[in-house]
Order: structure tokens, then C-alpha cells, then sequence
């Protein structure tokens, strides 16, 4: 019955491929760009405890601390050392004249902990050179290549060696770093923190962020809050950190929202075509039922027939849906769209596919177990 009619057996798949592929490539964007929200947080992972002022809310809301509350966590018990961290949006101007906002961080001068995860050329011990940056790849790449001096011709990525300006101070590019893609996606520069503040526009507090590192054996949690009382100031662990930055981006903005309409409306899209095709082959295929039930058959085994057909199909869409959201993540690796697909995604996903097909099914069950024998013998 279910594959004889091609059209409808075709059109019930497609239903659920649709479905299957909506919900998982906007969950997966979702959780890729909920990803970046504290990705920054992820490339620093040589500090235990992040310190910031009290009021800020996730990693980009930089609320300055004076320079003096350096030394203040420093001597807090269980500390084993503490660094100053910059990070700010800084104006760059590029060789064509054209500005760019780029994210600047600002390294402790003496370890210049906090550096990139991966060099991809020159060193970070480069940056002790006079007016010294790093650039990451994509940045280099994208908004701060060098523009083409024709139309039509193509744009030169930035280059260690090349020189840019930051708020009318010289910067050189020595060295090109790959880090993981920020939620705002501007291009992340790489410099020591005196250099940094002397980029920035003159303030009096400059210190974004205190980077700890427990002693050997002393509980993190405990820390934190020895420097929260004895300080004032915030103190997240990483992690801590991490769950800040995500919760406030899930109650404070509309993204969850977003993506959640899209994911019900595959849902709702895919329920409504399922069902309605799944009915319409029920309801042409009555009289096989009907012989059937004239032939001894019971409700019971006409109950796992149709269940075993929506199986069928369900299966398959799910197949086709999450192989499709998988090849378009694929395909647009390495570009600016996040795709993040885990799991839990394809629990969901299934959870759903499997949810419509039940819904579909049981449109159809209540009809054929009310179905007489009789309608067999009906001209």
C-alpha cells in the first residue's frame, strides 16, 4: 500500500525531510552562535577565575577597573598569580584610508598570558617589539585586507610586515593567529597591554579583566570567594563565566525567540503535511483495510501496519533531513554563519520526526479502526 502509490509515498517523505532539515540546521545555528557568544572566553585557557567589576553581565560588556585592583587580587590567599587583561573596540584605520572596528586585547606585558591558541606565523614573543600586533586569519583576510587598487580586481590579505594606524598610533603586524569566531565577528588584534591602554582613548580606568590562577589543590569556587569578599569586585570561574554569558544572551536578546519560531514551523509544516498525506493514503486505501478485516484480521495487527508504514517514512525523512542539514554545515565551514551540530540536536530532531509521525498515524488509526467489513462489498 505505501509504496505502491509513489506520488503520495514520495510526497510524505519530502514532508518529513523538510521538517527534519528546518529543525536541525536552525538548531544547529542556534547552538553555533550561542557558541560564540563566550568563545572568547574558551581560546584563554590558562586562568582559572576571571575578576571584572560587579555589574558586568557577559564577556563584551566591559565596565574598566583602575589599575590598582591588580595588586589587590594578587594578594589574595590562594591566588598563584593574577594578570591584567584590555579588551576593547578600537578604531583601525587601513592603508586605503578606510577604517575598520576591530576588537583589541591588551596582554600582560611580562607573560603575555591570554595570547592567541595557535600561531600560524611569527611568534607571540614578537609582540615585545616595538608597536607590534597580531592579527587573526580571518580578520586578515576579510575586513582588514588591502582593497584593490582596480576595479574589479581582488583584495590582498594582510600581511605581517604591513602597518596599520590605531587611534593615530603606528601598529605592525608580526604574526597571524587563528582563534575561534566571536559573536560580533570583527577582527581580533593581538598586542600587549601597555600598548593596548595607549591605543585606547585616554581614560581613567582602562583594566577590563583580572586572569587568576589557583594554587595547586585549593578549590576554585572557594577562591572566587575570597576575592569577591576581600576585593569587591566579581569573580567568575570559567566556567561561571561561560554560563553568565549565555544566560544573558538567552533572557536579554531575542535570538532564542528567533530561531524558536523557525524550529516550530518546521514542526507545524511538517505535522500539517504529513498528517494530511498519510490521511488521504488511509482513506484510498479503506477498502484493503476493509478486506482485511473481512479476512480475520484484527485491529491490533491493522494498528501496526499503519504504524509501521509512518516508521517507514519517518525514518527515512529523518535520514534525508539530518544528512541534508550536515552537508549545508559542510559546505559552509569556515564561512560566517555558525552551524554547530551536536547530539542533542539530533535527539531533538528525532524527538520531533518521531512526534509527527505518531500525530499522523493516529489521524488514520481512528479512522480504520471504525472502518466495517461491510464497505468491501460497497459499489
Amino acid at each position: 500500500m505505501l509504496m505502491g502509490d509513489r506520488g503520495k509515498y514520495l510526497g510524505l517523505i519530502m514532508g518529513l525531510t523538510f521538517a527534519a532539515l528546518l529543525i536541525t540546521q536552525q538548531s544547529a545555528i542556534f547552538t553555533g552562535l550561542m557558541t560564540r557568544t563566550y568563545s572568547f572566553i574558551n581560546d584563554l585557557s590558562q586562568p582559572d577565575i576571571w575578576v571584572m567589576d560587579p555589574k558586568v553581565q557577559f564577556i563584551d560588556d566591559i565596565k574598566p577597573l583602575q589599575d590598582t585592583e591588580l595588586f589587590r587580587v594578587r594578594g589574595v590567599t590562594g591566588v598563584e598569580w593574577a594578570v591584567p587583561l584590555y579588551k576593547g573596540l578600537l578604531k583601525a584605520r587601513l592603508e586605503d584610508g578606510n577604517f575598520q572596528i576591530v576588537n583589541v586585547l591588551g596582554l600582560d606585558d611580562a607573560t603575555l598570558i591570554g595570547g592567541p591558541p595557535q600561531m600560524i606565523e611569527g611568534n607571540l614573543s614578537d609582540l615585545r617589539r616595538q608597536d607590534a600586533i597580531i592579527v587573526n586569519d580571518v580578520g586578515a583576510q576579510t575586513r582588514l585586507a588591502k582593497r584593490p587598487k582596480e576595479a574589479g580586481g581582488k583584495t590582498t590579505p594582510l600581511q605581517v610586515g604591513d602597518i596599520l594606524e590605531i587611534n593615530d598610533r603606528r601598529a605592525v603586524v608580526v604574526g597571524i593567529s587563528r582563534v575561534s569566531r566571536t559573536f560580533q565577528s570583527q577582527p581580533v588584534i593581538y598586542t600587549t597591554y601597555s600598548r593596548a591602554t595607549s591605543f585606547a582613548p585616554r581614560e581613567r580606568k582602562l583594566l577590563s579583566f583580572v586572569l587568576v590562577k589557583a594554587a595547586d589543590g585549593v578549590n576554585l569556587k572557594e577562591v572566587a570567594q575570597k576575592i569577591r569578599q576581600g576585593t569587591g569586585l566579581a569573580a567568575y570561574t570559567a566556567q561561571e563565566f561561560k554560563d553568565l554569558t549565555y544566560n544573558f544572551y538567552m533572557k536579554s536578546t531575542g535570538i532564542p525567540i528567533n530561531f524558536g519560531i523557525a524550529v516550530m514551523l518546521g514542526f507545524l509544516i511538517g505535522t500539517a503535511i504529513a498528517g494530511q498525506t498519510f490521511y488521504n493514503f488511509t482513506l484510498e486505501n479503506l477498502r484493503y483495510f476493509g478486506t482485511l478485516k473481512a479476512m480475520g484480521t484484527t485491529n491490533g495487527v491493522l494498528l501496526r501496519m499503519i504504524l509501521l508504514q509512518a516508521i517507514v517514512v519517518g525514518v527515512l525523512g529523518f535520514g534525508l533531513g539530518v544528512g541534508g542539514a550536515a552537508l549545508f554545515g559542510y559546505l559552509m565551514r569556515g564561512s560566517e554563519l555558525a552551524f554547530r551540530l551536536v547530539t542533542e540536536i539530533l535527539l531533538l530532531a528525532g524527538g520531533a520526526i518521531g512526534l509527527i509521525i505518531v500525530l499522523s498515524a493516529l489521524i488514520s488509526i481512528r479512522k480504520v479502526m471504525k472502518l466495517e467489513p461491510a464497505i468491501v462489498f460497497k459499489a
